[in-house]
């Protein structure tokens, strides 16, 4: 990374004055808060309360609004009341669903004190808001217990418009202190900025909105990706192991990124979660200008938490958190959980469930920068079935296009895409190109032609289309924030449009951030304007979102019936989980980058993106043997599942490093395809639900204190503890086994004695998963080329029962391309183990015979049942099932095989439909 090309604290002129504001009451316990509400304004009407502001510092008015939402959460808006312009306020219209639904269930609670106004909402009136009016505070509790509080250290700083001051002229934003304006009062910062030689001139002058947001009794945060950090966030004003500046948020393309560092990246979620035993709370910062976020903690007990939480003379760890952006107005929401599921589902619900993807999104792709011509993706395509690898989805980068003109090809090098494409297709491959939203400057270039004609193109500030440097040379770049250009966009996806496309070519949204080479941090200068006469600054984290979605509506538009779109993007923002996957970018073959991985990866899905994934084996560099082996192996337990490479790296097909090497990835590739089920049917959960598919332990098991901070391991939804090996020459390594559960060697089906730290070997053949107690996992273990070859193949379920002799586990099927799932067409099962009995119960909405998809596949069997930890060695096993109209109970064939620490039972030729009920 050429850190000098990015700005830190010191460089922002925003992010220095907030600290500096945050520091002056620090500093000053005399000094508090000058924001207070307004006596007598507050007034409550159908869950939401509403009230006026005012800054004693300058007698600025603003209007504060508290909504009380129907999904267990509240949202505070806070905007000047008479601003001198609008500021921006249309995050919601991208990240939001819809506007969240305000519940009518509250209570005013009756004060003891004066100057507080209380509310206790939510069905039961478990969840509590208490409105302190001066100094202006929020304090929201559960069960009582305070868990999310606003402006609780007075750092509320929210910098009007103004006019230009002038020297020698009279300040008019005081009018009851009329004073010179003197030389040395003027902040040049404050109208234009520097920074290495490109200016920021400001036009608005100075209009940041700060606020601090505390987790009283938290000792963890977690969330604001994304950074290449630990997943418990780190503090940055001081403390064990503390970052000098704050976590920022403002998406960059940062390649060959800083390991350990709060140095923004190419995605932006202000989302926080924290947690607690007993508790979990989040906030959500709405908001698309940059971003800094300041984590600091402290054992001050300002909430009596010792005894609430039970902690007698020990002090509970409170988390406070500063949050401060350029410009926009405050919009923050407060989930208030209890749980890290609910929170999931609140956060779902206002800004939209995870796309389902087709099926094939969810297996192995090969990718490279770049495959040089159709002779070599024929080899390649040849290689992984001469080496009986399967994959599904190979790519080109931006060599395939004509000059890096985007939706062409080069007419050399790939001169019969349609063929190349229906011959992949053919073995039920895909094929993934590079869209890009750079537009070359070309005359001659209808794309760039067609967006000129249509006015669509972001401006600068004298109304001129911006020309920066990118890939092709000059370009431009179309703005999707206009309406007209993202009904443009999507058009250019028909077939008939992006000429040699078919239905088995999918797209690839890079340099969205947008990264811009001519530009103040590798990115768009902040004073350029966009539809609505909205300057860049106000909306920079929104740009990838708006070309992402464009994308993805745009293939779903060129099929009929419409067909689910597969779209990865590099930035991202809240709501992106609408659109497609994303991936951590331009990461490099080291050690550190694959360790990092992990904790990017659980912080991006608890932060509501749960597609995911990092670059397999390293984008820059060569790794060695080893290295890749590994990288593969903690590639096929996480959801999204790619290797790629820079262009100057040698060529690392997996067949190029021989044996042992090519065999250990071979066999792990081989395992991400058996357990496709598993991870197709969680991907269905995280659609629905909002859960992340690869889960911190907390998550799990949200007692177990010792796992809070723990992020060198995790689960594949509840069922499979997996530990990744990030260091060269290690063989063993110690993996922590919570709940005080059986846990069981997914590999070599052994039961594991003792809880706790255990100590396990990891061969370089080998990564440590573990099946948890109570888990019943679907598998198909008929491998074949591409994932859309075992679409009727059967099924084997792994039993893994508890200590109590029980497990639990579920199946979802569908098409896995079109839309039809929404209709009913799907299979969807539930499996129960108990006192020896199991069960599959369908939770499928329409029956068998109105069930499309039920039907397609209707002699699909589960033909293998093992079964890991039964009590006793049956003497007899017996299936119950309906055929026909009449109840049919047939004996099974079962043997034994024995480990070291467990027996295993294997039913083989059950031949039970998957579509039918049994037992």
């Amino acid at each position: 990374v050429k850190r000098q090309d990015f700005k830190i604290c010191e460089q922002s002129s925003f992010c220095k004055r907030n600290r500096a504001y945050a520091d002056r009451l620090t500093a000053n316990h005399s000094l508090v808060s000058p924001y207070s509400v307004i006596q007598g304004s507050i007034i409550i009407k159908d869950g939401i309360i509403s009230g006026d502001l005012i800054n004693s510092e300058n007698n600025i008015l603003f209007i504060f609004e508290l909504y009380l939402l129907d999904i267990g959460a509240a949202r505070v808006r806070i905007n000047e009341k008479k601003p001198l312009k609008p500021r921006y306020d249309k995050v919601k219209d991208w990240a939001l669903v819809q506007d969240p639904l305000i519940t009518l269930e509250y209570t005013l609670i009756p004060s003891t004190k004066p100057g507080v106004t209380s509310l206790s909402f939510g069905k039961e009136r478990k969840q509590m808001v208490s409105i302190y009016h001066s100094p202006f505070r929020v304090e929201f509790l559960v069960n009582d217990m305070p868990i999310i509080t606003l402006n609780d250290r007075g750092f509320l700083n929210f910098e009007h418009l103004r006019k230009k001051e002038v020297p020698g002229l009279v300040d008019q934003s005081n009018s009851e202190n009329n004073k010179v304006i003197e030389e040395n009062d003027i902040d040049k910062d404050l109208w234009k900025e520097s920074f290495n030689g490109k200016e920021d001139p400001k036009p608005n002058g100075p209009e940041s909105i700060g606020l601090d947001i505390s987790f009283p009794g938290f000792g963890h945060v977690y969330g604001i990706p994304e950074h290449a950090s630990t997943f418990s966030l780190k503090e940055t004003r001081g403390g064990d192991g503390a970052y000098t500046d704050p976590y920022r948020l403002y998406n960059l393309d940062v390649f060959e990124y800083e390991i350990d560092n709060p140095m923004a990246l190419y995605g932006s979620i202000p989302f926080m979660m924290a947690h607690r035993k007993g508790a979990s709370a989040a906030i959500l910062w709405l908001n698309a200008a940059e971003t800094w976020i300041d984590v600091t903690k402290n054992k001050e007990d300002k909430h009596r938490l010792s005894s609430l939480l039970g902690f007698g003379k020990l002090t509970p760890t409170s988390t406070n958190t500063h949050w401060f952006s350029e410009s926009g107005i405050i919009d923050v929401f407060a989930f208030l959980g209890p749980t890290a599921s609910d929170i999931f589902r609140q956060y779902d619900l206002l800004t939209g469930f995870t796309a389902l993807p087709q099926s094939f999104a969810i297996a192995y792709h090969q990718c490279r920068w770049n495959y040089l011509n159709q002779d070599d993706v024929a080899e390649v395509d040849e290689g992984f079935d001469k080496h009986d690898i399967p994959y599904d989805v190979i790519w080109l980068d931006i060599e395939h296009t004509d000059g890096k003109k985007y939706f062409t090809w080069d007419n050399v090098k790939f001169s019969s895409p349609e063929k190349m494409q229906n011959t992949i297709g053919i073995k039920g491959r895909k094929m993934v190109t590079i869209v890009d939203p750079h537009i070359k400057i070309d005359n001659d270039y209808y794309v760039h032609k067609e967006a000129g004609d249509l006015d669509l193109f972001i401006k600068e500030s004298d109304g001129r289309v911006f020309n920066g440097w990118c890939w092709p040379g000059s370009s431009s770049w179309p703005d999707f924030t206009n309406p007209s250009a993202q009904e443009w966009w999507i058009k250019k996806f028909a077939f008939d449009q992006y000429k040699g496309s078919t239905e088995f070519l999918f797209i690839w949204n890079d340099m969205n951030e947008p990264s811009v080479f001519s530009g103040p941090e590798i990115t768009m200068p902040k004073d350029l304007i966009h539809y609505g006469g909205w300057e860049h600054r106000n909306l920079h984290n929104l740009y990838g979102l708006t070309y992402h979605s464009a994308t993805a509506k745009g293939l779903i538009n060129r099929s009929n019936p419409p067909r689910r779109p597969f779209v990865l993007s590099r930035a991202f923002f809240v709501g992106s989980q609408r659109y497609g996957a994303i991936w951590t970018g331009d990461n490099f073959a080291k050690w550190d980058h694959l360790a990092i991985s992990t904790p990017m990866l659980l912080t991006i899905g608890i932060s509501g993106l749960p597609f995911s994934g990092a670059d397999v084996g390293g984008f820059f560099g060569n790794p060695e043997p080893e290295l890749l082996v590994r990288w593969y192996q903690a590639g096929a337990f996480q959801p999204f599942f790619r290797g790629h490479a820079h262009i100057d790296t040698k060529r690392r097909e997996p067949w190029l490093f021989g044996d042992p090497y090519t065999g250990y990835i071979r066999d792990i590739i081989r395992e991400r395809y058996a357990l496709l089920p598993l991870w197709y049917t969680l991907f269905h959960e995280a659609s629905t639900t909002g859960m992340p598919i690869i889960r911190p332990i907390f998550t799990v098991y949200p007692e177990e204190e010792e796992t809070y901070a723990m992020d060198d391991q995790f689960f594949v939804g509840n069922s499979l503890l997996v530990k990744p090996i990030v260091n060269q020459g290690q063989t063993s390594t110690e993996v922590y086994f919570p709940g005080n559960e059986i846990y069981y060697d997914y590999f070599t089906l052994k039961k594991i004695h003792g809880t706790g730290k255990v100590q396990i070997e990891a061969p370089l053949n080998k990564i440590p998963v573990f099946l948890r107690g109570g888990s019943i996992v679907p598998k198909r273990q008929r491998i074949r080329r591409s994932s859309a070859a075992m679409r009727t193949d059967p099924f084997t379920l792994l039993i893994a029962l508890d200590k109590n002799g029980k497990a639990t586990g579920s199946l979802y099927l569908d098409d896995g391309e079109t839309y039809d799932y929404e209709k009913g067409h799907f299979v969807h099962l539930q499996f129960n183990f108990e006192a020896r009995i199991l069960t599959s119960e369908s939770l499928s909405l329409l029956k068998n015979d109105k069930n499309l998809y039920a039907k397609s596949i209707n002699s699909v069997r589960v033909e293998r049942i093992i079964v890991l930890g039964l009590d006793v060695k049956p003497t007899n096993i017996f299936a119950n099932f309906i055929e026909g109209t009449k109840f049919s109970k047939r004996e099974l064939q079962f043997g034994f095989a024995a480990t070291t620490s467990a027996d295993v039972i294997i039913i083989k030729g059950t031949d039970l439909l998957i579509t039918e009920e049994w037992s």
